[in-house]
């Protein structure tokens, strides 16, 4: 289902970065819905049509990281969202569990670069204010995992 959705939504900006997060994205997504391991997902999104330009290093690292630590990223989410996750949509489930997984991890991704990435996911494969969502989510865990970075952003 989302394999369509990214192959309707061709862009020629999308950066080899940007493009690992979609797929990243398509995994989890699968992931979330049909309980695969991780190693079945990761084949099946290789072998997606356009993978041959996303950055494969940052698609793993997202992966693989995002799924091994998605109890832990839930944990952290949990108190800054409204529902509870399983009422979450899979693809803002997925997108959430990347941005935070990115704020906890990827300390040389900027902040605002993390949650920017994210929202543009939503806008795309979201519902309809699904980016306001996962920008205001992404937003407040920032402020807790990179209260540091994110207060001398505020301070300029």
């Amino acid at each position: 289902m989302i394999e369509k959705t990214l192959l309707a939504n061709p862009s020629k900006n999308r950066t080899p970065r940007h493009r690992a997060r979609e797929f990243a994205l398509q995994g989890l997504y699968q992931w979330l819905l049909n309980n695969e391991d991780a190693a079945t997902v990761v084949n099946n999104i290789r072998a997606a049509h356009g993978f041959d330009k996303a950055d494969v290093d940052h698609f793993s690292v997202l992966l693989y990281g995002a799924i091994k630590d998605s109890a832990a990223l839930r944990a952290s989410l949990a108190p800054l969202i409204d529902r509870t996750i399983a009422e979450l949509s899979p693809i803002e489930h997925g997108i959430l569990l990347i941005g935070a997984f990115e704020l906890k991890n990827n300390l040389e991704i900027p902040y605002r670069v993390v949650i920017n990435e994210a929202v543009e996911l939503a806008k795309s494969f979201g519902g309809i204010d699904g980016h306001k969502y996962v920008n205001g989510v992404l937003d407040k865990l920032a402020g807790r995992l990179r209260e540091s970075e994110v207060g001398a952003d505020k301070r300029r």
